[in-house]
């Protein structure tokens, strides 16, 4: 992680553009001592995924539908608060969004293709089940007399 203050790569050569990078800082909950009362280290990162033009149509189509839940009028937020530094907290946020997008604009799996079982695996389960179930029968002390 260390020196990645650039373009943040999205997937392939998709990167987000800083200029569509929305930051604020403010006051962390987090570690600090004393010097947490007045730095600003946490950072929050806004990106509007609506109006950008950094990405592919499909692929924002696809980020819009899988982060519907996420967005407040288009705009997804990614939060970063765990360290001590503003910059490591920027990286932080940074790298999450750029791992959420990637995710998001992802072409959705392949279709499973449904395969048969075997004859001779479905036999063979059922010959189990039978000696199994004749092994328990056994077991009972009927006819110990």
């Amino acid at each position: 992680m260390e020196g990645m203050s650039g373009p943040y790569v999205v997937r392939g050569s998709v990167s987000l553009p800083e200029a569509e990078l929305m930051w604020r800082f403010s006051r962390s909950s987090g570690p600090g001592g004393q010097h947490v009362n007045t730095s600003d280290s946490q950072a929050e990162l806004r990106f509007d995924l609506a109006n950008t033009e950094a990405l592919p149509p499909v692929w924002k189509e696809r980020a819009l539908q899988r982060l519907a839940g996420r967005l407040i009028d288009g705009v997804v937020t990614v939060r970063a608060a765990e360290h001590r530094s503003q910059w490591r907290n920027r990286e932080a946020a940074a790298v999450r969004l750029a791992a959420l997008l990637a995710e998001a604009t992802a072409p959705p799996p392949r279709p499973r293709k449904p395969t048969r079982i075997p004859r001779g695996i479905n036999e063979r389960r059922l010959r189990e089940k039978k000696q199994r179930a004749q092994t328990k029968r056994g077991r009972s002390g009927r006819d110990w007399a």
